[in-house]
């Protein structure tokens, strides 16, 4: 059985490559109106890039799961998304995130008329209760090591310094770091500031520190970088440590992390995300007031920051080492 299921996902994931750049065949096939839906869907109502990738990713391989099972559009049940998501080897989350991408698709789907009701509307996700976040933290001293180590005397050596110094120092996403452009750093007269376009549209700006306002300056200053407009941070030309002119990506960004940890034996599952929950984590032990630490993060919700907090909530081997089995 499972081995049936993993042949099916891998159908779905080559159909989802061979047609990425195209509409999906049952939206072509149910007309005018289902393509002008899903077109107002994916490219009118998903502002955010990241959540319409996710959000696109999920339809298509919903309605491809479909087209395996030769279902038209008008024709899909309640039933046909229960049982998708049951045959999905995903987490819960990511389940969740799939069906929350359904019922918006196909409510766009039921407002232009191009089917009569909505079959992802009465599907019960499962349960997910999230206590703490699952991103790894990498400790104070760990965090420190990795700056240490990089060899700052060359421009990618700067350059990911720099790069650190943000995540570590203003907790904000990858993402945000990603589409920084050089006037994003500025002077404001009495300090230095770094400005980032975040998740929903935010716009938020944050004090550079002093050593990550050093950090940027003389990587700018040895990159060469004049132009405001100019993205900030520039992918490296293989291994003669000089940059090309194109922009970092978040994925480029990431994979930049896990070298820089490798090298220095740290765990190949800390990411991008890891500084941020280690900041977070840092300034509530030292009693900075939760609401000043939820401003930092730019979260909407408090309890939001709590899943960042990860003091008093792990089992220590001292516990476990009691047990009188």
């Amino acid at each position: 059985m499972n081995h049936l299921i993993t042949r099916k996902n891998d159908v779905l994931d080559k159909q989802l490559h061979d047609d990425s750049g195209e509409l999906p065949a049952l939206i072509v096939s149910a007309g005018a109106s289902a393509r002008f839906a899903f077109e107002e869907f994916v490219y009118g109502k998903l502002r955010n890039r990241s959540t319409r990738k996710n959000y696109l990713h999920a339809v298509k391989r919903f309605l491809a799961f479909c087209e395996l099972r030769q279902r038209s559009l008008v024709a899909i049940t309640p039933r046909d998304v229960g049982e998708y998501l049951d045959q999905m080897p995903n987490s819960v989350a990511t389940k969740k995130l799939h069906l929350a991408a359904l019922r918006h698709f196909f409510d766009s789907l039921v407002n232009r008329h191009a089917v009569l009701l909505n079959p992802a509307a009465s599907v019960r996700g499962a349960r997910l209760q999230v206590i703490e976040g699952k991103t790894p933290e990498i400790g104070v001293a760990q965090a420190r090591k990795l700056l240490r180590s990089i060899d700052a005397s060359n421009l990618v050596g700067l350059r990911d310094r720099a790069i650190l110094g943000i995540l570590i120092y203003t907790a904000v996403r990858v993402g945000a770091v990603a589409d920084l452009v050089a006037g994003d750093f500025y002077d404001v007269g009495t300090q230095h500031c770094l400005r980032f376009q975040e998740k929903g549209g935010k716009s938020r700006e944050i004090p550079c520190r002093h050593d990550l306002q050093l950090f940027l300056s003389e990587y700018i200053n040895s990159a060469g970088i004049t132009d405001n407009k100019s993205p900030l941070f520039l992918t490296a030309l293989r291994r003669t440590n000089t940059l090309s002119e194109r922009a970092m990506t978040s994925g480029d960004i990431a994979r930049m992390v896990k070298r820089r940890c490798r090298r220095i034996h740290l765990p190949a599952r800390f990411s991008p995300h890891s500084f941020r929950v280690t900041t977070i984590t840092d300034l509530l032990s030292q009693g900075v007031p939760l609401e000043d630490v939820q401003q930092l993060a730019g979260h909407a919700d408090p309890r939001t920051t709590r899943l960042y907090d990860r003091r008093q909530r792990k089992v220590t081997r001292n516990i476990v080492e009691r047990i009188s089995v």
